[in-house]
């Protein structure tokens, strides 16, 4: 009877390893939003990182967050590293890799707690008419860990909602502005 027993057991957990191993080696997660702004207007808010304090969505779930800036003050070779003791914000560091005005801000992305990641994050803006389609965009690798936690909460679940929170608080700091 143990010996069936550890015989089914051992095969759920090949057949878990075989599915997890099949999901895919990447992700990505993009949400988009229409501003009504020039990209000009709109460029600058994600191009300076000392900007982001005003719309990013991770910047208000710690009061204690330790932040620095080094590199250039903007564009490409600004990097912004934080740290938080809290595991939703953890500790990390963006650093702006591509920097095209008023039409793409690409962004390195290197988490360090509470888990170690990279990955590709980028911002476009395409203009249309006296509006702005703003796009952000995170790709990344999945490793055997993400992979299975991605079979119970996959990523865009999981960062999704914060990019839409962000794109909305960028939307609402960008058309307050005055022009």
């Amino acid at each position: 009877m143990l010996k069936n027993i550890l015989l089914a057991l051992a095969a759920i957990i090949a057949v878990l390893v075989i599915i997890v191993a099949l999901q895919p080696d990447t992700f990505q997660v993009t949400r988009n939003i229409t501003i009504k702004a020039p990209p000009s207007t709109i460029f600058p808010q994600v191009n300076d990182l000392h900007q982001w304090t005003a719309w990013s969505p991770w910047e208000r779930l710690d009061p204690a967050l330790q932040r620095t800036y080094e590199g250039s003050p903007t564009g490409s070779g600004a990097i912004y590293r934080w740290n938080s003791a809290k595991n939703d914000v953890g500790q990390g560091a963006m650093t702006i890799t591509d920097s095209r005005p008023s039409e793409l801000v690409g962004i390195k992305l290197e988490f360090l707690k509470p888990f170690a990641a990279t990955n590709d994050v980028a911002f476009t803006f395409k203009p249309e008419g006296d509006e702005t389609l703003v796009t952000w965009t995170m790709n990344g690798k999945a490793n055997f860990m993400c992979k299975a936690m991605n079979l119970v909460m996959n990523m865009d679940k999981m960062v999704g909602g914060d990019f839409e929170k962000g794109l909305t608080n960028l939307k609402s700091v960008t058309e307050a502005a005055p022009r």
